[in-house]
């Protein structure tokens, strides 16, 4: 679905309001030097709306222009949403993630904007305010993107969400297809898919890939945001401390899978979300208040 539709859907009917929309024409001012096109939103759709009668402020990536990359604008667009959420104080931010980092055409620009997007987040959550991720969008949440996912309270990821730092392409392109494969679709799923990062606690829920499921999960998730203090951070920096020696070691993601108790890791990229739901339930340390 388009950002604007997959917006539509999630918030309550009629009640969402964009700002700075195509009409105003904000588009970056850095593609034409490169003959590329532009779009009027640079690919960032923000605004207001109710969720389930709560104010809320959202954003939305468009991943299919620039693949939802990060320039100047579409920066821009992502942090003035965060200081409006300082004077508005909503219910929470709801960002919907759909990209695959910073714009080449726009490194330092884009580099930027994403370091002031995580400055905005951590004063945002400060102030009392969660910010809850979507990731579901078809180009997944990577570069940049994998790093501001990080700084948020809570994330929910469906099936098609992948979450990191350095997509497979970037990762072969450096070290090599000896290091990573990235024709391997099963393995970057299991390196970087939402089951897996659900599973090692790098997002909070997973859902089925439907407008419907993550509204339900948004909801979820603002309810059970943890505070941004002093002891969440050294409870996020245990838990991450826990995670590198109990499974730094280990190869595969199905040997993480395995060493969290579950007795068929091979069959975990085919199981349903409510299969997938069972086994977290059933192997219970998935859960932590950290973030």
């Amino acid at each position: 679905m388009a950002a604007r539709a997959r917006l539509d859907g999630l918030l309550d009917a009629g009640t969402f309001r964009e700002f700075i929309g195509p009409e105003q024409r904000r588009m970056s001012p850095h593609l034409p030097l490169f003959d590329l096109p532009r779009a009027f939103d640079d690919g960032m759709i923000v605004g207001a709306g109710r969720l389930d009668g709560q104010a809320v402020l959202v954003a939305a990536q468009e991943g299919r222009f620039m693949g939802g990359a990060f320039g100047e604008v579409h920066g821009a667009k992502l942090v003035g949403l965060l200081r409006a959420a300082l004077a508005r104080k909503p219910a929470a931010v709801l960002i919907l993630f759909d990209t695959g980092g910073v714009r080449l055409q726009e490194a330092n620009a884009g580099e930027t904007a994403i370091a002031e997007v995580m400055r905005a987040i951590a004063q945002v959550r400060a102030a009392g305010v969660p910010v809850i991720g979507l990731i579901g969008g078809r180009a997944g949440c990577y570069g940049g993107g994998g790093l501001i996912a990080g700084t948020c309270s809570r994330l929910a990821v469906s099936e098609g969400g992948r979450i990191s730092v350095s997509g497979p392409e970037v990762i072969e392109t450096n070290k090599g297809a000896e290091e990573f494969d990235s024709r391997d679709r099963a393995l970057v799923w299991r390196t970087m898919g939402g089951k897996h990062r659900r599973l090692t606690g790098g997002a909070d829920a997973f859902v089925d890939d439907t407008v419907a499921a993550f509204r339900a999960a948004a909801l979820r998730l603002i309810g059970t945001a943890p505070a941004f203090d002093l002891a969440t951070l050294e409870a996020e920096q245990a838990r991450l401390e826990t995670r590198i020696a109990r499974f730094g070691d280990c190869r595969d993601g199905t040997e993480i899978w395995a060493r969290l108790g579950a007795n068929d890791p091979a069959a975990i990229p085919a199981m349903t979300t409510a299969e997938f739901d069972a086994l977290l339930t059933q192997l219970g340390e998935t859960t932590h208040d950290a973030r």
